[in-house]
């Protein structure tokens, strides 16, 4: 798909970058079986390879309106699309590029509701006070102090997980002190910047980014061999770093050295010795998190993983389509993001779990407003054996 670009986009960073994405689109149309949105309304504005003549209207001639804009915003950023797409089409980067184009057809209501949401999930001081009343998972075990024989990693902590799912990062350290690994953590003031990336802030998103970069280079060369994170919405904004900086950008080598390291647990989990470790005797459905299996390209990790440890997982109908979580999605797409999740809880909880686990603690948030079945991270279902 050629693009003629506007004579005002035609030597801009973005432009350029635009035009290469949607030249790799041959309108093989796979990507429609693929992506929720169109499954629920059978628009095709609603579908990859609509949303990508949007964007191409924009750039070619500034033809775009509020509907455009409300297509666009209509996306999950899921990725499946990229899963199924036999071209490589970099649909995610391509979107991001077409709603900062597009930001300027929102109403002023639109841009101060959604600026506000965006501040508060970035503000920790202010999610802590959601804690009395919308906590999940409680720390119930006591802290296992690290013999350290293997060496260290650096724990992202999350900017929500401390606050309303902080027994997802206990687990987790206490499960890697017992393989012998001392465990260092980010505050949880330094946001990955997915929220900022993806809410039209992208200049406020890229100084946390080039904050973290900087920090945890520090860390690295203090001895930290692995970035590891337990949300992988985060893992995943931390991974495409290097995707927000030009080559002949410093930051780009940067961006890179941080993603390399950068690991989800499960993906550091799998090729270690688990036998200290041991499982619960509870029937469990896993919800894999569109983060994890199209934007990490990490399917099956965990199902792999919870196999090894003695779970016996029913296949999930759908497994490849998301929740409706999606970072602020479910904020602003309220009604869409309902309608998924009733499909996704419909299919996970058809076996009668006695727990639904996840990887990623927007969807476990999300999820956890439509049932009754406890929703967790699947970290949690791994308990250090006593001593």
């Amino acid at each position: 798909m050629q693009t003629k670009l506007s004579e005002h986009l035609a030597d801009s960073a973005h432009g350029k970058k635009a035009a290469d994405i949607i030249s790799a689109c041959v309108h093989c149309g796979f990507c429609l079986a693929t992506c929720p949105t169109y499954q629920l309304t059978g628009n095709e504005l609603d579908s990859p390879r609509g949303r990508i003549y949007l964007i191409k209207s924009a750039l070619e001639n500034n033809q775009a309106s509020k509907s455009s804009l409300q297509h666009l915003d209509h996306c999950l950023t899921c990725r499946s699309c990229e899963t199924t797409c036999p071209s490589g089409v970099k649909y995610s980067e391509l979107v991001g590029i077409g709603r900062e184009l597009l930001e300027n057809k929102r109403s002023l209501w639109q841009k101060a509701s959604r600026s506000t949401i965006r501040r508060f999930l970035t503000k920790p001081a202010l999610v802590n006070l959601s804690k009395p009343f919308a906590q999940q998972s409680a720390i119930k075990s006591p802290v296992i102090k690290p013999q350290v024989t293997r060496g260290r990693v650096l724990l992202l902590t999350g900017c929500v997980q401390p606050a309303l799912t902080p027994n997802t990062n206990h687990i987790t350290k206490n499960v890697l002190s017992t393989l012998g690994y001392q465990v260092d953590e980010t505050s949880q003031q330094a946001c990955c910047g997915a929220i900022d990336h993806h809410n039209a802030a992208p200049t406020v998103a890229l100084e946390r980014i080039k904050a973290n970069i900087d920090n945890w280079l520090r860390s690295i060369e203090s001895g930290i061999e692995t970035i590891i994170s337990t949300a992988s919405g985060c893992g995943v904004m931390v991974k495409d770093y290097p995707t927000l900086f030009a080559p002949s950008d410093d930051y780009y080598l940067k961006a890179s050295t941080v993603a390399e390291k950068t690991k989800d647990i499960a993906e550091f989990l799998i090729n270690q010795d688990l036998s200290p470790i041991q499982h619960q005797a509870v029937n469990v459905s896993y919800h894999a998190p569109c983060s994890l299996q199209h934007g990490q390209k990490l399917p099956n990790l965990v199902e792999r993983l919870l196999t090894t440890l003695g779970y016996e997982l029913t296949p999930i109908t759908d497994s490849h389509l998301c929740c409706g979580s999606a970072g602020t999605y479910s904020l602003f797409e309220p009604e869409t993001s309902k309608q998924l999740r009733d499909n996704k809880l419909k299919n996970l909880t058809q076996s009668q779990p006695d727990i639904i686990v996840t990887s990623n603690v927007g969807c476990q948030l999300h999820l956890s407003k439509g049932t009754k079945t406890p929703v967790r991270h699947w970290i949690e279902l791994l308990e250090p054996k006593a001593d």
